[in-house]
């Protein structure tokens, strides 16, 4: 559909937002392409789908919107029109990615969730190593513990 067609601009918008291979997904995908990872990408054999999925490391990467799974850093604003369409949403959103991430770890999978903040240009070099550093961290409490990265934008 052309831009035209859409009864409003928020409509088309909306439109464009896509579920996989966004461009924070492909970012992290390629950096660990070139640094010699080879994975499996939005992996269905697993709860969640993991955006990512490394087998050798028995690690699951998650790739999170600030927006759609609710993250606490400046960029997520709650919208001011159908709120309690929204606060359902985002609730079913975030329960449903905590129940994942519980049964990944249960099945012994190591969680990784990146936020698209952490992936703006100021901080994106040192979230990506410390991404790599934590696939090969193969110490007992790193397999069950999920790993949050993202900018502190309080510093």
């Amino acid at each position: 559909m052309k831009k035209s067609d859409y009864p409003s601009e928020r409509s088309y918008n909306m439109s464009r937002i896509r579920g996989k291979n966004s461009k924070p997904e492909e970012t992290v995908r390629n950096y660990l392409y070139h640094h010699g990872f080879r994975y499996r990408k939005n992996y269905s054999s697993l709860p969640g789908s993991p955006d990512v999925y490394l087998p050798k490391y028995k690690t699951a990467i998650f790739v999170n919107g600030c927006f759609w799974h609710v993250h606490d850093c400046g960029k997520f604003v709650m919208p001011k029109a159908n709120q309690e369409f929204w606060q359902t949403k985002f609730n079913r959103n975030v329960t449903r990615d905590e129940k994942n991430i519980e049964e990944l770890t249960s099945m012994g999978i190591k969680v990784i969730v990146i936020w698209e903040c952490g992936l703006e240009s100021e901080v994106k070099e040192e979230t990506l190593k410390e991404l790599v550093e934590l696939i090969v961290d193969e110490s007992d409490d790193m397999k069950l513990r999920e790993m949050y990265l993202y900018c502190d934008w309080d510093d």
